[in-house]
């Protein structure tokens, strides 16, 4: 199989390794490891949605074959497992702000439309005891703008499952677009 890594180039372009430490440090989350390190696990959950990997056992697998260092599931699952999900969210939103201001800047548009949409990510109840959303089951909801020219989200919004989508709606409402 031959190795494409355009993908994982391209996410060392957007963040560098000093930006991620400095987030890091900004969440007091110290990495120690050596072999499967904050980038590392990037570059695992990009692969895994780039190239739609069906579990942290096929992405061990399939990997090296896409450039990545070889881990092993169990350390990814463990390593996953430590990682806050804050710091995963906070190294998004710089991704996303600067692809967006590079594709606003490029386009040279007024006003563009913007799409305002919610998704809805369930669980067992023990998994998210704090987002309960209905008998069994726990759940959060994200809320997305997404940019329809460019076709990547502008901001995402985190909720339990059973926020109403109207008044987060509004904090995601962008005076640039329409």
């Amino acid at each position: 199989m031959a190795k494409n890594t355009t993908i994982f180039t391209l996410l060392q372009n957007f963040i560098s390794q000093e930006e991620i430490n400095e987030i890091l440090a900004e969440f007091g989350f110290e990495d120690t490891a050596r072999k499967c390190d904050v980038p590392t696990l990037l570059a695992y959950l990009v692969g895994a949605a780039a190239f739609e990997w069906k579990s942290l056992c096929h992405a061990a697998d399939v990997a090296s074959a896409q450039g990545l260092k070889s881990v092993d599931y169990s350390t990814l699952s463990k390593r996953l497992g430590e990682l806050n999900y804050h710091i995963v969210k906070r190294i998004f939103d710089v991704i996303v702000d600067r692809l967006n201001r590079a594709a606003r800047r490029k386009l040279k548009l007024k006003k563009d439309l913007l799409a305002i949409d919610s998704t809805t990510i369930t669980v067992g109840k023990t998994r998210l005891p704090w987002a309960l959303y209905h008998g069994e089951r726990s759940g959060i909801k994200l809320h997305v703008s997404f940019t329809n020219t460019t076709e990547m989200p502008l901001k995402v919004v985190e909720t339990t499952g059973l926020k109403h989508d109207g008044p987060v709606g509004v904090n995601l409402e962008d005076k640039r677009f329409i």
